[in-house]
């Protein structure tokens, strides 16, 4: 891809990772590099962004409910917000050429929902491209920490209780690191890119930093 046509369909990134992966931190620290290089940057996180996508946010993570929702609910509620997240906000920003960081996008639908709730992938598959069209993350920056550092980090900067997907136990954690593994070594897709988030910050982020600059401007 050459930079005319960068600058003319906008580049989308997503970080993804299980909890406690450092996603929000590198994202901060990618939007600082790619500011300093006169970039213009656009930062979204799902479920969210939008009026829309933070009600159905406070809807899966905080509201207490009689009985559980069901994972089919779950997913539903995740591809609305994502559909409007990715009309109101992401395709405008494309669109005039800017750089889209995504804390979490439709391949976590895949990991959460398909890997760790068993709901099958074909139809999540259908239900993820009806959400978001065409358009899928040019990168896809995957944070693998191993899942008892990842809750060791939440417990430490957490200061309000957790949400209904960090309560969940250890066994559904699990399960999410290894939907992303999957992903990462996929012989089919060429944008993942599989970093090791127990390293420094530092690391991560020249790491991050190199990756982009060959992939879109080298």
């Amino acid at each position: 891809m050459i930079k005319k046509e960068i600058d003319k369909r906008g580049i989308l990134i997503s970080f993804e990772g299980g909890e406690g992966s450092g996603k929000s931190t590198q994202i901060k620290r990618l939007k600082a590099q790619l500011k300093v290089a006169g970039k213009t940057v656009f930062c979204v996180h799902e479920p969210g962004s939008t009026a829309v996508g933070e009600s159905i946010r406070t809807l899966i993570q905080h509201t207490a409910f009689a009985t559980p929702l069901y994972p089919e609910t779950e997913l539903l509620l995740f591809a609305a917000a994502r559909a409007q997240m990715m009309r109101e906000v992401i395709a405008p920003a494309l669109n005039q050429g800017q750089i889209v960081l995504c804390d979490r996008f439709l391949d976590s639908s895949t990991v959460y929902q398909g890997t760790a709730r068993s709901l099958d992938k074909t139809r999540i598959r259908t239900i993820n491209r009806f959400a978001v069209g065409d358009r899928l993350p040019d990168l896809t920056v995957i944070l693998d920490v191993p899942v008892e550092i990842g809750r060791e980090r939440m417990r430490q900067r957490k200061a309000i209780s957790p949400d209904r997907m960090e309560q969940e136990p250890i066994a559904f954690h699990q399960k999410v690191r290894e939907g992303y593994l999957q992903l990462a070594h996929s012989p089919y897709e060429k944008r993942f890119l599989l970093i090791d988030a127990t390293e420094s910050s530092d690391a991560i982020a020249r790491k991050i930093g190199d990756a982009f600059k060959r992939r879109f401007y080298s």
